[in-house]
C-alpha cells in the first residue's frame, strides 16, 4: 500500500495491510475546554511514519464495523513472472468444513523445498487470504519457498479452537502431500502477523503437545498474544494509540474466546501469553514495533521463550505502532523491517 493518506471509509473499518485487519484508536485529540492539554501522542513515532498516523480517523473496532470490514475487496494479484497464487479447498477437521487455501510457489520447481504455513492478521474476526495476494507473491518469490495460507473460520462465529483445528488441518495437508509438492517436511515454518501472529503462535504450541508433526520455525509479526491486554492490563500511555487500540483488542479477543478477555481461565491453548510451560517450541522470530499495543506482551513473550531455552530473536522497532509497515511500506523503518522478516525466514527454514 503505497499511499499514506488513505480513504477514511476502507481504513477505518478494517484495512488489510501486509495481511493484518487495522482499527483506529478512540483518543481525543484535545481535552474539555479549561483543562491542561494532552502530551502530544505523536511525538515518538517516527518521522517517516507521522503523516500517516495523522491521517488515521478515530475508530474502534466492534461488531458494527464487521459486515463492511468483512467486505472489502480483494487487492490486484502481482503479475507473472511474480508466482502466481493457486486457490483451493482441503479437508478441513473432522466435522467440519473444509478448508480453503492460498498456495504461491516461489521455490522455483527446487526439490525438497521449504514452506510457510500462513495465517493471515485480522483481529480473529477479519481478514481473508485474497485480500492481499501481491504481499504474499513478493515473500514466496524472497523466500524462496512455498507459502500456504489458510482461511481459518473467523469470530464470532467460530470460537476458540475452531480456527486453530483449521490451521492444524492445514499442517496436516501440507506434511501429507509434501512430496507432491516437492517440499521438505523438516523445513516448514509457521507463522502471521498480528492476530495471524497469534493463531501461529497457538499452533505451535498445538503441534507440541499433540506430537505428531515437526514444525521447523515459527515468524511472529506484531503477534496477538495475550487477552489481558487493555483489560485486566492497562498499556503504557503512549503505545496501542494508533491502528488497533485497547477497546478493539477487548473485542477480538472476547469473540474468539466467548468470554470477557482477561478472567482468571480461559480456554487451554487459547492464549499463547497464559500457557504455563513454552520449553520445547520450534525457534522463533519475534518482531513489533515500540509503539503497538503488542509490544510488551511480545516482548514478555520473547523473554519467556529464552528462559524456556526455547532459541529465539526479537526485533522491537523505536518509534512505530501497529502495521506500520503495511501503512508506509517506503519508510527506511518499513524496508528495514520487511528485510529482517525475510532472512529471518529464510534462516529458519535453512536457506542459506
Amino acid at each position: 500500500m503505497a499511499q499514506t493518506r488513505l480513504d477514511r471509509r476502507e481504513f477505518g473499518l478494517g484495512v488489510i495491510a501486509s495481511g493484518v485487519a487495522l482499527g483506529l484508536s478512540g483518543t481525543s485529540r484535545a481535552g474539555p475546554t479549561g483543562t491542561a492539554a494532552k502530551p502530544d501522542r505523536f511525538a515518538l513515532v517516527d518521522h517517516e511514519l507521522v503523516e500517516a498516523a495523522r491521517a488515521l480517523p478515530d475508530f474502534t473496532v466492534d461488531a458494527k464495523s464487521l459486515p463492511i470490514m468483512r467486505g472489502l475487496p480483494a487487492r490486484p494479484i502481482a503479475p507473472a513472472p511474480a508466482p502466481q497464487p493457486l486457490f483451493r479447498t482441503i479437508p478441513g477437521p473432522k466435522g467440519a468444513p473444509d478448508v480453503r487455501i492460498m498456495v504461491i510457489d516461489g521455490t522455483g520447481g527446487k526439490p525438497d523445498s521449504p514452506a510457510y504455513l500462513h495465517m493471515h492478521g485480522g483481529g480473529f474476526v477479519g481478514g481473508r487470504v485474497d485480500q492481499y495476494p501481491a504481499a504474499y507473491q513478493a515473500l514466496a518469490q524472497a523466500s524462496q519457498c512455498l507459502i500456504v495460507s489458510v482461511d481459518y473460520r473467523l469470530a464470532p462465529e467460530t470460537r476458540f479452537p475452531g480456527a486453530l483445528e483449521d490451521n492444524y488441518a492445514a499442517l496436516r495437508w501440507l506434511h501429507g502431500n509434501a512430496a507432491a509438492l516437492g517440499i521438505d517436511p523438516k523445513r516448514i515454518a509457521i507463522g502471521g502477523e498480528s492476530a495471524g501472529g497469534g493463531h501461529a503462535a497457538m499452533l505451535a504450541i498445538a503441534v507440541r503437545d499433540r506430537g505428531e508433526f515437526p514444525i521447523a520455525f515459527q515468524l511472529l509479526v506484531y503477534p496477538m498474544l495475550d487477552d489481558r491486554t487493555g483489560s485486566t492490563v492497562a498499556p503504557p500511555a503512549h503505545v496501542g494509540q494508533f491502528v488497533w487500540n485497547a477497546g478493539s483488542n477487548r473485542f477480538g479477543w472476547a469473540a474468539l474466546l466467548g468470554q470477557a478477555p482477561g478472567l482468571t481461565t480461559v480456554p487451554p491453548g487459547s492464549v499463547p501469553a497464559r500457557v504455563v510451560d513454552l520449553a520445547g517450541l520450534p525457534p522463533a522470530f519475534i518482531a513489533v514495533g515500540g509503539l503497538d499495543l503488542f509490544a510488551a506482551e511480545d516482548i514478555e513473550y520473547a523473554a519467556r521463550l529464552n528462559s524456556a531455552a526455547v532459541p529465539v530473536e526479537l526485533l522491537v522497532v523505536p518509534g512505530a505502532y501497529h502495521a506500520f509497515d503495511g501503512l508506509v511500506p517506503n519508510a527506511r523503518v518499513s524496508r528495514q523491517f520487511r528485510a529482517a522478516i525475510v532472512d529471518a525466514l529464510r534462516r529458519g527454514m535453512g536457506i542459506q
